[in-house]
């Protein structure tokens, strides 16, 4: 059982650390607190990723109740986040801003903002499309599963925001430390594992909804 929970844990804390991708956020933080101090940008970064794994913790928890609100079936979910996260992370194997994550027009608002914390660094440069449907699929995966699983879910969530913070935290010097090269081959990297991501939550969407579609011709 505890290595079940571990294995679990280290595919859910993959899947969304991933996912959410603090490192692709630093130029975007760096650009929109340039005229802040270090103790400024430490603030900055603790309140987004805070608010960051509060909002990934509720959708882990209300997605299943939130798709049987609104009709939608899990397995169309797994194939239209699969979707989403494809998008993302070809953007991110090409090393270009993907427009799933946040828009040039989020950026430039954000810069003149006096509060950027919530919006658009937590949401959506953290906490977007992908990783809120990432997050979603993962917790539906535990359904029938012990309770501990879905606890592994929401461990790697909080994981995730606390790594954030301090990649944010030190974001001049993380840029500094590994410069444009080494964040290009780390959002590559971590682009090229989201794509089999993606891959298999577009299949185990597929694999529930069929036979319910071939049934009911």
């Amino acid at each position: 059982m505890v290595a079940e929970l571990l294995a679990a844990f280290v595919v859910s804390l993959s899947a969304i650390f991933f996912v959410v991708d603090p490192f692709s956020a630093v130029p975007f933080f760096l650009a929109m607190t340039r005229e802040h101090d270090a103790r400024e940008r430490r603030a900055t970064a603790l309140r987004a990723s805070l608010t960051a794994g509060a909002v990934l913790a509720v959708f882990a928890i209300a997605g299943e109740w939130i798709f049987r609100l609104l009709g939608i079936s899990l397995g169309a979910f797994k194939v239209a986040g699969g979707v989403v996260l494809l998008l993302l992370a070809l953007d991110m194997i090409r090393t270009q801003p993907s427009r799933t994550r946040i828009t040039e027009g989020e950026v430039e608002a954000g810069a003149d903002k006096d509060d950027i914390a919530i919006v658009p660094l937590a949401m959506p440069l953290l906490a977007g499309p992908g990783s809120i449907a990432t997050c979603i699929v993962l917790m539906a995966r535990t359904r029938g599963e012990a309770f501990g699983f879905k606890l592994v879910v929401l461990c790697a969530i909080g994981v995730t925001a606390v790594a954030s913070f301090l990649v944010l935290a030190g974001a001049a010097r993380t840029e500094k430390v590994l410069g444009r090269t080494g964040l290009a081959i780390l959002e590559r990297a971590a682009g090229l594992l989201l794509v089999a991501v993606a891959i298999q939550f577009m299949m185990d969407g597929l694999s529930e909804g069929l036979p319910r579609l071939l049934r009911g011709a």
